[in-house]
């Protein structure tokens, strides 16, 4: 809990230097940039977490990483976690970030789960139509559950629409049982 209160202080913090300096969509790529290079090598965030290594040596790391290639806010604040001692809670920071982002630029995040990949046309007439009922733009997030037959699943924040076989299945079931 403690873990998740601190990635919101600190996601709280660079969201409003962002929005400051009008550069919401820049440090968010920039923070997605450094999030997928964690994900690649996850062996430097361990290192960058790890608090037997001195925090000067780490610093001079992510220098070399990212001079260049991030925006200068946004390597000062990896530069103050790794003062702090509070990269293991990086992951949370950016996802809190994303949130926030996404809020303040009026998208919604809709979790898609279908039984096989959607098409491009399929996932661009499935953003339409959710925009439509939202009023928001729309961003998708992709899963996949072979379990569903057929159909989709959308979950838009606390909304779910289950438009698969397996839940229409279900439905059929509960109803039959019900008699």
């Amino acid at each position: 809990m403690l873990n998740m209160e601190l990635a919101r202080k600190y996601a709280r913090a660079i969201f409003e230097l962002a929005c400051e300096e009008n550069k919401l969509a820049e440090y968010g790529d920039d923070l997605a940039k450094v999030q997928h290079l964690f994900m690649e090598c996850p062996e430097l965030k361990s290192y960058l977490s790890n608090p037997n290594f001195q925090p000067e040596d780490k610093k001079t790391l992510l220098r070399e990483i990212f001079a260049g290639g991030i925006q200068e806010i946004v390597l000062n604040f990896l530069l103050l976690l790794v003062d702090k001692r509070r990269m293991h809670v990086f992951d949370a920071i950016s996802a809190i970030f994303v949130q926030l982002s996404n809020e303040k630029r009026g998208i919604a995040v809709a979790d898609v789960t279908t039984a096989a990949p959607l098409s491009e046309a399929q996932a661009q007439e499935l953003r339409e139509k959710l925009e439509r009922t939202t009023g928001k733009q729309v961003s998708l997030r992709q899963h996949r559950d072979a379990s569903l037959i057929g159909g989709v699943v959308v979950r838009i924040g606390d909304r779910r629409i289950d438009g698969s076989i397996k839940g229409r299945l279900a439905a059929m079931t509960a109803e039959l049982m019900a008699n």
